[in-house]
């Protein structure tokens, strides 16, 4: 985020065939001449928790992630926003480990992704789309489950789980099976899964789709909590509403590249997030050019 060149890449040339998974090979990508529609990038934060430097995946012929450069300062509430398809869900998975670069380096609390797992997996907890939990298990024996598995004492997990529970309003669930969850019961469950080792970075990828109202404010307000005490959240969501209202941080993606970022003011630029987002891509409604005439017609 030092400066543009850093946050707006064109990605046209890829990692060329030196490139080794995870070998920390960062390609040159030329830059986008200035655009007028983003706003200026904000310094390089004092204190990063997650550093990105020239992240690129393929699949096939198709760049997902093309370059992306990314520093989250610590303490933020980060949002990664971007359309369907722009590669934020991609970029998540290669700084958690999920999934491995075709280049790049991803380093969070000083510890590289790939070359020291363990250190990091210790630091962060990961709520990503389509989570596959263990769902013949109660939402208490989840937790304890998971609890053992990071090396916690039992009577540190047991405590722990039943805060949890109780703050995410599942005390009197918890011994359903998850299988037997709603929707938004299963993102709380998982949120508390997150949250239970205490990391230091949460990344979060569309925790509130398919959520209702009730739910999605307990999220928040946990949230809220957690990023008070120092710690970092780094969330992505195509809903540019939910962003602005939670995040003091954002990143605007687009076809793999990171089109801005900065301060929430700086990318709104004293209009709404939805308005400074649709300028920064480029995105005007499709005209109707007098198309769907038929649609909402009283004659049968």
């Amino acid at each position: 985020m030092a400066n543009r060149e850093d946050a707006v890449q064109d990605g046209t040339a890829g990692p060329g065939p030196s490139a080794v998974p995870g070998a920390g090979v960062v390609p040159v990508v030329p830059a986008v001449p200035a655009v007028s529609a983003v706003p200026a990038v904000s310094a390089v934060p004092a204190v990063s928790a997650v550093s990105a430097t020239g992240l690129w995946k393929r699949f096939g012929d198709k760049a997902a992630v093309a370059g992306v450069n990314l520093q989250v300062p610590a303490g933020s509430f980060y949002g990664l926003v971007g359309p369907n398809g722009a590669g934020k869900t991609t970029t998540l998975s290669m700084m958690t480990g999920l999934l491995r670069p075709d280049a790049g380096t991803v380093e969070i609390a000083g510890n590289d992704v790939w070359r020291d797992p363990a250190a990091v997996k210790a630091v962060i907890g990961v709520l990503p789309e389509g989570l596959r939990l263990f769902e013949r298990l109660s939402g208490r024996e989840l937790l304890g489950y998971l609890g053992r598995l990071r090396g916690l004492p039992r009577a540190e997990v047991d405590s722990r789980a039943d805060e949890l529970l109780e703050v995410l309003n599942l005390t009197g669930d918890a011994r359903t099976l998850v299988i037997d969850y709603s929707t938004g019961m299963r993102k709380k469950i998982a949120l508390a899964a997150a949250l239970l080792h205490n990391p230091r970075v949460l990344f979060l990828d569309e925790p509130f789709e398919g959520v209702d109202p009730v739910a999605a404010q307990t999220i928040r307000s946990v949230l809220d909590a957690y990023t008070s005490s120092g710690s970092t959240v780094i969330f992505s969501s195509h809903v540019m509403e939910l962003v602005q209202s939670l995040c003091d941080w954002v990143a605007v993606m687009s076809n793999g590249r990171i089109m801005a970022c900065g301060t929430l003011a700086e990318i709104r630029s004293g209009r709404s997030l939805q308005e400074a987002f649709l300028a920064i891509i480029g995105a005007r409604p499709q005209e109707q050019n007098g198309r769907l005439s038929w649609l909402g017609s009283s004659s049968r």
